[in-house]
């Protein structure tokens, strides 16, 4: 129990230490409740999320848990990133930790990007990854994001690509923030590529790019920005897709 808590302390410390005086109003290194602003450039953190743990294994298929890729994709990504950014996992471990939670302790920190990784699960003839946004200021992030994890897959078919949507994850907090969805368990082929530590160190290797790119360039060759959406804060009673 005390290396729990002692552990615990040590988390929210360091997530503390990320928080830096605001760089002014329409800053895209600031935090900002709308996010209704170009994509950052120049950020100093990553913040790195693997979804589910603990009681919460996310999905489980052909032999694998979403929970167990999550935290082996985002450690591979650190070490990536070692160096070249300041990061923090959300979790180190098999912990769960509920989705606000995850967004309140992603917001308020200057200069810092959060960056979400799962694994997917649907019909059994879907296949590809998928980077869901909110956000105009993590649009570009979005791109780079879904553009390199493509450029590593085999194949796509019935994926949904990139897509906006209002999640937890990419609507509340107040920072930059995307979710990536590195693959389909529920398709025995592409289970089959994310259980193989190769394919995964593949992925954070793009992603690290995605990531190291948008920090030098900004929102540069990543498309037109979508419109500001005014919406509120997604909640766990919100409809399914909305």
């Amino acid at each position: 129990m005390t290396f729990r808590l002692l552990a615990l302390a040590g988390l929210a410390a360091c997530f503390a230490s990320c928080s830096g005086p605001a760089t002014g109003p329409g800053n895209s290194l600031s935090p900002d409740e709308w996010g209704h602003r170009p994509g950052p450039k120049g950020f100093g953190t990553v913040i790195i999320d693997a979804g589910h743990g603990g009681k919460d294994p996310g999905a489980v298929s052909h032999g694998v848990r979403e929970k167990d890729l999550a935290l082996d994709t985002a450690k591979r990504l650190q070490r990536y990133l070692s160096g070249k950014v300041r990061t923090v996992l959300m979790r180190s471990g098999d912990e769960f930790i509920d989705l606000d939670v995850r967004a309140s302790r992603a917001s308020g920190k200057s200069g810092a990007i959060l960056v979400s990784l799962h694994y997917n699960s649907s019909g059994a003839g879907i296949r590809g990854p998928e980077t869901y946004y909110w956000r105009v200021d993590s649009h570009g992030l979005a791109t780079r994001i879904q553009r390199g994890m493509v450029a590593v897959s085999p194949s796509e078919s019935g994926n949904r690509g990139m897509v906006r949507r209002r999640l937890r994850l990419t609507r509340n907090p107040d920072v930059p923030c995307v979710l990536a969805e590195i693959g389909y368990l529920s398709n025995a082929s592409e289970a089959r590529l994310c259980a193989d530590p190769v394919y995964r160190e593949k992925m954070a290797a793009a992603l690290a790019k995605a990531i190291l790119d948008q920090q030098a360039n900004g929102d540069a060759g990543t498309g037109a920005l979508p419109k500001p959406i005014y919406a509120p804060p997604s909640r766990p009673t919100d409809p399914a897709g909305s």
